[in-house]
């Protein structure tokens, strides 16, 4: 066989081995991972503090001047803002309306730093290091005191955040499993309910199985087990469901849509290495409004927080849930619809 023989064989076989539809599948992975590589990179590489809700408790005259330091200080990386008393900052703490509090001692020189590690080991040390370097300069010296703290096993309050990834992971997995094994487009509105069905009692059992692990068993987080079962079913499903419409809607490409949405986008904007307020703007804007940063604000509520401030979070997921219930089924009745017509008859 002559040079050109081998060659022209070759590339008949690279060309019957991928396919026009296996290139483009290629393709799109490669732009998963460059997504994935610039999205956690870019969100997690610098974390700085931007505008964290802080409160001052102290006299007026010396309240408005410590909030006139605290907004002079470079990058503006507090939001200060004045409260009567520590009884309301306090109650403003748990209720996640503010992240810390400084409670200023007119007659001494110690003063009172309130933080919560519960939302986040690192934003609350972050926010002593910036008020013991402000108070050292004014010859002061500051106590933390912890209003929500993060459990001892619970390290740098990373676990409600890993539960709920998991809770993630199933929901996609679930529904991916299902769509690869017979067709990513449901075929019928029966057959897009049963799926439905499916990932709702996966999301049931996989919602009890995180709250046990993280509760009872390793005792890694605190809070109601019966609370942390109802978020993670409902994590689990809204992810699913919302799956389950991207690949009735665009068929495999619909599994990588999730990924995208769920893994590359969902996860380092969630909050859980470096919460909300140390977050580049992109990230912050974004991560309530995805599963994964919507639910790890409510494990963290129901952790620390006397499931304070809830509300905005669960209506995110139930919506998740409802526009993807909605898109699977109006799909599949389109799709029957569609492939029930009869075909024109042929021009005689």
């Amino acid at each position: 066989m002559t040079h050109n023989g081998t060659r022209n064989g070759l590339l008949a076989e690279v060309k019957d081995a991928v396919t026009p539809r296996a290139t483009l599948l290629v393709l799109g992975v490669l732009a998963l991972q460059l997504l994935f590589i610039a999205s956690y990179v870019g969100a997690l590489h610098n974390p700085k503090p931007r505008d964290v809700p802080f409160a001052v408790v102290a006299p007026r005259a010396a309240a408005e001047q410590a909030v006139a330091r605290l907004e002079k200080l470079p990058g503006a990386p507090l939001d200060p803002r004045t409260l009567s008393d520590e009884a309301t900052a306090r109650k403003q703490i748990m209720n996640r309306d503010i992240d810390g509090a400084l409670v200023i001692d007119p007659s001494g020189t110690t003063d009172r730093l309130l933080v919560a590690s519960g939302g986040g080991t690192v934003l609350a040390t972050t926010l002593e290091s910036y008020l013991t370097a402000l108070e050292t300069s004014q010859k002061r010296t500051v106590r933390t005191v912890d209003v929500a703290p993060a459990s001892s096993t619970d390290f740098d309050g990373l676990s409600s955040f890993y539960v709920v990834v998991g809770w993630c992971v199933g929901g996609y997995l679930t529904a991916s499993i299902l769509a690869i094994s017979s067709g990513a487009r449901p075929a019928d509105p029966r057959r897009a309910v049963i799926r439905l069905a499916v990932t709702a009692l996966v999301s049931i059992v996989g919602g009890l199985g995180g709250a046990v692990i993280v509760g009872p068993i390793l005792d890694a987080l605190p809070g109601s087990v019966l609370a942390f079962w109802g978020l993670g079913a409902l994590i689990t499903f809204a992810v699913g469901a919302a799956t389950l419409a991207l690949q009735a809607l665009f068929g495999t490409v619909g599994i990588g849509l999730a990924i995208l949405l769920v893994v590359i986008a969902g996860n380092p904007s969630a909050g859980g290495a470096f919460p909300l307020p140390m977050l580049p703007p992109f990230w912050e804007a974004i991560g309530p409004a995805l599963p994964p940063g919507a639910g790890t604000w409510v494990a963290r509520s129901i952790a620390y927080f006397d499931g304070n401030d809830t509300t905005g979070a669960l209506l995110v997921l139930s919506a998740w849930a409802a526009v993807g219930i909605a898109i699977t089924l109006g799909a599949a009745v389109l799709r029957a619809k569609h492939d029930g017509e009869p075909l024109p008859a042929r021009a005689a």
